[in-house]
């Protein structure tokens, strides 16, 4: 098993525009579907870094969220275009911390969340300890 205590994290850039059914009756995104885009960006990450669903299925582990923490500074309307930063921030043990940002088309920060994740055996029902090709798709760097 690789020392989880000699690696940094890259960080990840998703873009993405606001569509109608991103909004609300109140004419901006909706607090539900920050979550929605905030995983779209979580997808992509590990997606792109040889991650994706076929590997989870075939392998029995894969990504879960323990816990979120969300905090909401500035709105964010229809056919705006965004962009989600998403970075490891730990990992320790068998679970680390994540921030992701979302940023308006101003660089304001429009949304800020930090979530507490693991990697879960879907066989085993529980979490595991990172494998190395998991510690990849999250962005570590030795």
């Amino acid at each position: 098993m690789q020392s989880q205590s000699n690696l940094t994290f890259s960080r990840h850039y998703y873009e993405v525009m606001i569509r109608e059914n991103h909004i609300d009756t109140l004419g901006h995104v909706n607090n539900a579907t920050y979550l929605q885009l905030f995983e779209e960006a979580r997808w992509e990450l590990i997606t792109e870094r040889g991650f994706g669903i076929k590997e989870i299925q075939k392998n029995k582990l894969g990504p879960v969220i323990l816990e979120i923490n969300l905090k909401f500074n500035r709105e964010i309307i229809l056919r705006e275009h965004v962009k989600i930063v998403t970075e490891t921030l730990e990992y320790g043990g068998k679970v680390g911390t994540l921030s992701q940002i979302i940023y308006k088309e101003d660089q304001q920060i429009s949304c800020e969340a930090k979530m507490i994740f693991g990697l879960f055996n879907t066989e085993l029902r529980k979490l595991v300890s990172p494998t190395p090709d998991w510690l990849y798709a999250i962005g570590a760097i030795k």
